[in-house]
């Protein structure tokens, strides 16, 4: 029986997995023991001193800490010390929340643009200059002038996410065709009703695809954002972590940040396909 594209495509992936995680168990096998290493180099990777511990854990070694930070995941001990869920949960919080106001602010603005050929030329010059901006270079005086780090985060997101939603709404809502738009204007719509029955579901899918670009961005740069100001958030984890000179906690934050974001991913690419009919 010949197996479906997506059958093969999962079993070349569980293959690759294996191979992949079988290689680095190998490896880390093969790696000097502590007594072997020089002591400032295995105090840099984050290798404790206890007797044959390798320096890179292998994967059973990351595989037993994760299940114990999943009988665990939203303990709280002290500032310094919390559960990998109770800063996964930090983290989504304040992405969701700059996220969701750079939604508000960039739908509106981006069919503004779209429909306004005057408002396009008048604010492109603008959106040329701060869109290449790195999200991190606003930190310094989002804290100088908000000064609380959660609400700077939270600024920063917004400012990296707006952007591809902003210049997406508009590209979508300008590329409408001409003959919808036509129809309507034979039927006399008016122009709200024709943005939300005509234009909106025209350009959802590329409005969509901006949406889906902005989370990929904004859960880049919240980890990022995160490691500056401290306190709370996987980003914070992984800094705290490596502190502590905790490699394997660091590869399970790697793994947490990597899965989450997939999701995010996953779960705006279901929206665009429900969003998406073919002509």
């Amino acid at each position: 029986m010949t197996l479906s594209l997506n059958a093969r495509a999962l079993l070349v992936s569980v293959l690759l997995l294996a191979g992949f995680l079988l290689v680095w168990q190998l490896g880390t096998q093969g790696t000097k023991s502590v007594e072997q290493m020089d002591p400032e180099y295995a105090r840099l990777m984050g290798v404790t001193t206890t007797q044959g511990k390798s320096a890179m854990p292998g994967p059973l070694d990351v595989g037993s800490q994760i299940w114990k930070h999943l009988k665990e995941p939203f303990y709280d001990r002290g500032p310094n010390d919390k559960g990998i869920g109770i800063q996964l949960a930090y983290s989504l919080l304040r992405v969701l929340t700059g996220y969701t106001i750079a939604v508000l602010v960039a739908l509106p603005i981006g069919f503004l643009i779209g429909m306004s050929p005057l408002m396009n030329k008048a604010l492109n010059p603008f959106i040329q200059i701060l869109k290449p901006i790195s999200p991190l270079a606003w930190m310094p005086l989002a804290l100088y002038t908000i000064k609380d780090s959660s609400i700077s985060a939270i600024f920063v997101i917004f400012i990296c996410s707006v952007w591809p939603m902003l210049v997406n709404t508009a590209f979508g809502v300008a590329s409408t065709r001409k003959e919808w738009l036509n129809v309507a204007r034979t039927l006399e719509v008016r122009p709200l009703r024709k943005a939300f029955t005509i234009i909106l579901p025209a350009a959802a899918p590329t409005i969509v695809t901006g949406m889906r670009i902005s989370i990929g961005i904004a859960w880049l740069v919240i980890v990022a954002a995160e490691m500056l100001v401290g306190g709370t958030g996987i980003g914070y984890f992984v800094w705290n972590e490596w502190n502590n000179l905790s490699i394997t906690n660091v590869i399970i934050s790697i793994l947490v940040i990597g899965l989450m974001g997939m999701m995010l991913d996953q779960i705006l690419a279901f929206v665009g396909r429900l969003v998406t009919y073919p002509e």
